[in-house]
């Protein structure tokens, strides 16, 4: 059961996770989108959902650059929020935006291949 008080501070952690991490100075950190963040229910520990545009070289070179500056991303949430301990991060990249364009693709070569049957046609099926 979700408390009311952790989706706050996750919202709270998304928001300025994404305004943080674009202002990282390291240029392997180029477009990294913050997806979403989850939260222990003790707040110790948050895990934060990246996505990053580009080959797998890029995504694996931006995962590591943001594990590297961990300690400088917490140190800079801490700035900013006020919270009795800032969790300690991780970073997981998210691949749903890649699995849900997969899936959309496939369901439009489905509809190119295989047209859908006019109206007349399934009447009369049905009164066969």
């Amino acid at each position: 059961m979700p408390s009311y008080r952790l989706d706050k501070v996750r919202e709270l952690l998304l928001r300025e996770l994404a305004d943080i991490i674009p202002r990282l100075r390291d240029p392997r950190v180029g477009f990294v989108t913050v997806m979403d963040v989850e939260v222990t229910r003790d707040l110790k520990k948050a895990t934060m959902f990246i996505s990053v545009v580009g080959d797998d070289d890029a995504k694996q070179e931006a995962t590591t650059a943001l594990t590297k500056a961990l300690g400088h991303i917490r140190h800079e949430v801490s700035q900013r929020v006020t919270l009795r301990h800032v969790p300690e991060f991780d970073v997981v990249y998210d691949d749903t935006s890649e699995r849900a364009a997969r899936v959309t693709a496939l369901i439009d070569r489905i509809a190119v291949e295989c047209p859908p049957a006019s109206l007349e046609e399934t009447e009369a099926g049905t009164q066969e």
